[in-house]
């Protein structure tokens, strides 16, 4: 090929100059395709003050408008992306036709990179961490068109508590909610008394005071609040969780919407596992699932989730569908 003379490279150089002078500030602003079947990192969702990262996953087949979003909270040490394979999410999401909404902890905001579910300006409605993962809600929804009547928010251990929060914080925002070793809203204000009520759970705290404090986290209202329906989970081996957080947090969401007495149902799906249901007449409000061999952990039946993996436990039983199911949105 001939070379190009010095005024036509000149020239090439002042056109290509223009070429993206002109068109490259339009093309930023035009969103890339989502790569779907596969979890990417979201850089600028906006807002961000409690300085965490944004993930999401899309299923590789094209979502309709519409489509539930679930949000995943991780436990202490553990990735974004890692969590949601493992505990099987990532398969619930492909079935059911779902995004997933994937915050991550750094290790600058936490050491252990655990949420901070016990600082009180990091779960406040408006501030810090709850405010970051709320304005990646808003920002996933504008993504993927989701239906904003189908949120829902599912967290392992500090995940957990942190999703306690969001529900209690952001009632209007989440359809639902599940809690894995997690801890009741209000139960900790800085690491000391998180680490005492982890391993301790608050005996002396009533139905009404546990119930207050999930009021007091959500903004004023001046009609009855519809609460959004949860699922707790927990292991009766749990050496890291009080096993009785997870009683209180039946207790704080049971009186919360309403119920002033024990579960409306109980059942025994398998040997050692134990559930109980408060229900109204439109279904399910709270349920609570103990599991008496399992310590602490995401439960797991090997088929969706990865047995092995830190922070996930193979008791046969795949809470990520079960879960699913109790929000109605299973395959």
């Amino acid at each position: 090929m001939a070379r190009a003379t010095k005024s036509t490279r000149l020239a090439m150089k002042g056109a290509t100059a223009l070429w993206k002078a002109a068109w490259l500030p339009i093309l930023k602003a035009i969103p890339a395709p989502d790569p779907a079947g596969r979890v990417v990192e979201v850089s600028d969702f906006g807002p961000n003050p409690g300085d965490l990262r944004m993930f999401v996953f899309a299923p590789p087949k094209r979502l309709p408008a519409g489509a539930p979003l679930i949000v995943v909270l991780h436990g202490c040490g553990q990735s974004a992306a890692s969590f949601a394979r493992d505990s099987g999410w990532i398969a619930v999401a492909k079935d059911v036709g779902a995004a997933l909404l994937l915050p991550e902890q750094s290790s600058k905001n936490n050491h252990s990179r655990c949420f901070n579910w016990f600082q009180p300006g990091d779960v406040r409605r408006g501030g810090g961490e709850a405010a970051s993962i709320r304005q990646m809600v808003r920002a996933a929804i504008r993504r993927f068109k989701s239906d904003q009547r189908r949120v829902f928010i599912v967290g392992l251990s500090a995940g957990g508590a942190m999703t306690a929060a969001m529900l209690a914080a952001y009632p209007a925002t989440f359809a639902a909610g599940a809690v894995v070793a997690g801890m009741p809203v209000g139960a900790a204000y800085n690491g000391a008394s998180a680490l005492l009520r982890m391993r301790h759970a608050e005996r002396l705290v009533n139905r009404r005071i546990l119930a207050d404090a999930v009021r007091r986290a959500a903004p004023p209202t001046r009609k009855p609040r519809a609460w959004p329906r949860i699922s707790i989970w927990q292991g009766e081996k749990d050496k890291l969780v009080d096993p009785r957080n997870a009683e209180a947090l039946a207790t704080q969401w049971s009186a919360a919407h309403g119920f002033d007495g024990p579960p409306t149902t109980e059942a025994s799906p398998l040997p050692g596992v134990r559930r109980r249901l408060w229900s109204k007449p439109k279904g399910p409000a709270v349920e609570i699932w103990t599991v008496a061999e399992m310590g602490h952990g995401f439960p797991v039946d090997g088929a969706d989730g990865g047995h092995g993996s830190f922070g996930i436990t193979k008791v046969g039983l795949p809470a990520a569908r079960l879960i699913a199911r109790f929000w109605g949105i299973d395959a």
